[in-house]
């Protein structure tokens, strides 16, 4: 992905983070019950060390603070939509490192973190290249032995969202999309309301770095 590229799909979200409150936008909920059962199955524990890839204005952070953790990151393309959720959190938002990024170009330590979560990221993610550099991050950024808890629209899911278009992904094509380095071992599927009313499917994997 080239500079301007980024810089376009920073423009995006900027801009729907700033027309839209966070609570209205269709992949909204009050809190990621399936990511959370995922992270839990792959052995979140208060000593893990997570990144949470797209979190923006997600609870996700709250939810895992309230379980202890000590060093959490949430990257998101969308400096305002980290604005939402380091008000939210008020003085507990100095515990967490905010990044604002692309996920497939940002720099990110090589076996940095036990545990990747994203959810509706990878989906967003339509270019061959762009899916290749994505799980070159994750393979770099999660140790050995650690985790990804990945989700995104499944194939009888919505076919554009936010008015983009997405790659609906079998849980099997997720695990692919990963790559050799990442084994599947679980699997769950959602039928998510948006706040609108309206039904999208995701599928959800559970990944373990080899």
């Amino acid at each position: 992905m080239t500079h301007s590229e980024s810089d376009e799909r920073t423009a995006y979200w900027e801009a729907v983070y700033r027309q839209k409150a966070s609570t209205s936008v269709s992949w909204y909920r009050a809190h990621l019950d399936v990511s959370l059962y995922l992270l839990e199955q792959a052995g979140l524990t208060a000593d893990s060390r997570l990144i949470d890839v797209g979190g923006g204005a997600s609870t996700l952070v709250d939810d895992v603070l309230d379980r202890g953790l000590s060093s959490v990151t949430v990257l998101d393309l969308s400096d305002a939509s980290l604005d939402v959720a380091r008000e939210r959190l008020g003085n507990l938002a100095g515990a967490v490192t905010w990044i604002a990024g692309d996920v497939t170009c940002a720099h990110l330590a090589e076996g940095a973190y036990t545990h990747w979560h994203d959810r509706a990221v990878l989906h967003f993610l339509v270019e061959p290249d762009d899916v290749r550099a994505y799980a070159a991050q994750a393979t770099r950024a999660v140790a050995p032995g650690g985790h990804a808890v990945i989700g995104g629209f499944a194939p009888d899911g919505p076919e554009r969202c936010s008015g983009l278009p997405v790659a609906r992904r079998s849980a099997q094509d997720i695990a692919t999309a990963m790559g050799p380095a990442f084994e599947l071992l679980a699997s769950r599927s959602e039928r998510h309301r948006t706040p609108a009313g309206a039904e999208q499917s995701f599928a959800y994997v559970l990944l373990r770095r080899r």
